[in-house]
């Protein structure tokens, strides 16, 4: 920077010439310095004066457009915030296949007290103790006179409750908003459905979690907030749901059993249309977890899907299928049922005895255990083994409940010839009635295994792998309607329905070892109708016992058996299914007439 001096020669020479004082140039200059110096010092400041009025004149712009914005939209109740993360509250609906919802989330409020804040505290834990009665009055007292500054009195409260704590108009009681879960129809699936707990709370909201069935599944997805407004639908029917846990209920009773489940699923495409476990229990007020006894003498154990036992003869119509798929026998070969056959040092018995030979059709409707043996001698325990694992066997079942999970069957360690004619007839492996119900969806359907599912399926069901032969499946089907028509399940015919199916009595074991000699577990497995199967449905009763007559009965013929006709008849026009003709009976000399 160049810089121009005070005293610049050639004037100071001049003016020492002409005789003018040389200080007069230098003040000249200085001065006329300093106005250039001010001159643009002014510039700076009016440029940043400048700046500083356009940045207000930003700012109020601002706040005017946002104000007015504002004035234009609709009102909304602010929402309270908590320190903290968020917590998630709603949860999406869960309806069944026809949209009536099953599920849903109901605004509460919750109780709460700042004992600090109280005027009156006994008088408050007096009246509350008189709204509550499970609140203790001295216990309250006590918590309300501890100097604490917060305390939680109740997670949920009815409308009438809040109303109640509101009248005895202490500062001190306050309420906070709440979303809580709601069952409408009470115990109506509630194994299926499983149940909710809050998790994450805070005054102004709380987390509500799944802790079992299809709650606890898909917990992430009826919380994910992009999924709030889409209901989770299920394969249930809640009117056939309603229906068959009514008849099972009142044959549970009637046949003085512990005990039952019931399943109805769709044969094609395994959605489960019904299922039913006894006793159950109200999610709305879920009790607690037993710690101590049987856990399957609780009301919170899905006997349909987490109770692993010994099925009995409805077993036997694996081997008899397999039999026929591998070109062994076909429905009429004769096979030697003369008994008792001994195995080893095992001696194997029928029921009573059926004679020297039994055809492969009658060795179900008579429910030989010497035929069924027979014919997995044939057959081999390792094919035996392969087959029962393509049906799904010895692998949980999959079903979207939490406790499906926990449900694998129980198998002999070492797959002897002894366990392979056993298993044959029912006992020697333990499975779910989910795991049977899926088995005999294969053995009618045309031969494809099937996945069950409690969800609604959209579009047509994923590819499946055949198991047996289609030809297989309708010789199945053929044997499985005599055993109605004229077998061990006489009683479970309905007219015009075409059921049949396979009955299985099993003595139940000891958790010791061993089995009782007076306790079975008594099943029914079938499809209906026979001429073009739709549904499969398993009947289940823990310890029935049939006692009209003058000896207690308890084989599946007499208790599971008139149970499922009962269901059948019920739940099939609730279906839409219509009766097939049925021949009319003969006229006789009496016509009966209404006016």
């Amino acid at each position: 920077m160049i810089r121009t001096p005070l005293r610049p020669l050639a004037r100071i020479l001049r003016a020492r010439e002409t005789g003018e004082n040389p200080d007069v140039i230098e003040a000249d200059n200085l001065r006329a310095r300093h106005e250039v110096l001010r001159d643009k010092a002014r510039k700076r400041a009016e440029g940043r004066l400048l700046l500083l009025v356009m940045a207000f004149c930003a700012a109020f712009m601002t706040v005017g457009i946002r104000m007015a914005v504002l004035a234009g939209t609709e009102p909304e109740e602010p929402r309270a915030s908590v320190a903290g993360k968020g917590i998630q509250a709603q949860r999406a609906d869960i309806v069944d296949r026809n949209g009536h919802v099953l599920a849903t989330n109901m605004v509460t409020h919750a109780l709460y007290s700042h004992p600090r804040d109280m005027v009156d505290a006994p008088r408050a834990a007096r009246e509350l103790a008189k709204i509550f009665p499970e609140m203790d009055e001295e216990k309250l007292l006590k918590q309300f006179t501890s100097g604490s500054a917060f305390l939680w009195l109740k997670r949920t409260l009815s409308p009438e409750q809040v109303q109640a704590v509101h009248d005895i108009g202490e500062p001190g009681l306050l309420f906070g908003p709440r979303e809580m879960r709601l069952y409408p129809n009470g115990k109506l699936a509630a194994h299926v459905l499983g149940g909710t707990r809050f998790g994450d709370e805070g005054v102004h909201s709380a987390e509500v979690i799944g802790v079992a069935g299809i709650e606890k599944t898909l917990d992430e997805r009826l919380r994910d907030p992009a999924l709030l407004d889409q209901p989770l639908q299920l394969s249930i029917d809640l009117s056939v749901q309603a229906a068959f846990a009514e008849v099972l209920h009142a044959g549970m009773k009637l046949l003085n059993a512990k005990g039952a489940a019931g399943i109805l699923m769709d044969a094609k495409n395994g959605e489960i249309i019904s299922m039913v476990s006894l006793p159950d229990f109200d999610p709305n007020n879920r009790p607690p977890l037993p710690v101590s006894g049987d856990p399957a003498d609780s009301p919170l154990f899905n006997r349909a899907i987490q109770g692993v036992y010994e099925l009995g003869s409805v077993m036997k119509a694996f081997p008899v299928a397999q039999s026929l798929e591998l070109g062994l026998t076909n429905p009429n070969t004769m096979i030697n049922t003369q008994g008792p056959m001994q195995l080893g040092r095992f001696r194997i018995r029928d029921f009573r005895n059926y004679g020297p030979a039994l055809s492969v059709t009658d060795i179900m409707t008579k429910s030989s255990n010497i035929g069924t043996t027979r014919l997995i001698q044939q057959i081999g325990a390792t094919r035996q083994q392969a087959f029962l694992k393509e049906l799904g066997f010895l692998d949980v079942t999959g079903v979207e409940v939490s406790e499906a999970g926990r449900a694998r069957p129980l198998v002999p360690k070492r797959w002897s010839d002894i366990h392979s004619a056993t298993i044959s007839y029912g006992h020697g492996l333990s499975a779910s009635a989910i795991h049977l119900a899926a088995g005999y969806a294969t053995l009618v359907n045309g031969g494809y295994a099937v996945q069950p599912t409690l969800l609604k399926r959209e579009g047509p069901a994923p590819q499946m792998a055949q198991v047996i032969s289609a030809r297989t499946s309708d010789q199945m089907r053929e044997i499985l309607r005599q055993v109605v028509v004229r077998g061990s399940a006489k009683m479970a015919e309905v007219p015009g329905y075409l059921l049949g199916g396979k009955t299985g009595t099993a003595d139940k074991q000891k958790p010791t070892g061993g089995y009782y000699k007076d306790k079975v577990m008594a099943n029914f497995a079938g499809a209906f109708p026979m001429d073009d199967p739709r549904y499969v449905i398993i009947i289940s009763l823990d310890e029935p016992v049939e006692t009209s007559g003058t000896i207690a009965r308890r084989t599946a013929g007499w208790t599971a058996v008139p149970v499922t006709g009962e269901v059948v008849r019920r739940i099939a026009p609730l279906l839409g299914l219509r009766p097939a003709e049925v021949e009319a009976p003969a006229p006789t000399a009496v016509t009966a007439v209404r006016n």
